[in-house]
C-alpha cells in the first residue's frame, strides 16, 4: 500500500502541472497539499487528489521532521531539496 507522508516527494500525473515535482505538505483524507517553493509556496499549497500523484520513495528526514513538528520551514529549503533530487537523478 502506498503511504502518503508529510515531507515525501511526489510527481504530478495530471493537470497543468503534470510531471512537476512537489513535496507533500500535509495529507487530508483523499487529498494532499503540495508545495514546490516556486509557484506553490508554503502559504498557498496546491490541493491535489491522491490518485493524481505518484510518490517518490525519497524524503529528507530533517525537512519531514520540521513539517510534522510545525517548525519553521522556508520555501528556499523546499526548492533546495527538490533541486538536489533533480540534479542527482538527472530529471
Amino acid at each position: 500500500m502506498i503511504k502518503y507522508e508529510t515531507g515525501s516527494l511526489a510527481v504530478s500525473l495530471a493537470g497543468h502541472d503534470k510531471d512537476d515535482i512537489f513535496i507533500i505538505l500535509r495529507v487530508d483524507g483523499e487529498y494532499v497539499y503540495l508545495v514546490d517553493g516556486n509557484l506553490r509556496k508554503l502559504d498557498k499549497p496546491k490541493r491535489k487528489n491522491k490518485k493524481h500523484i505518484q510518490i517518490i520513495l525519497r524524503n529528507d528526514e530533517d525537512l519531514s521532521r520540521k513539517l510534522i513538528d510545525g517548525t519553521r520551514v522556508t520555501d528556499e529549503e523546499i526548492r533546495y531539496f527538490i533541486r538536489c533530487y533533480k540534479r542527482e537523478n538527472q530529471v
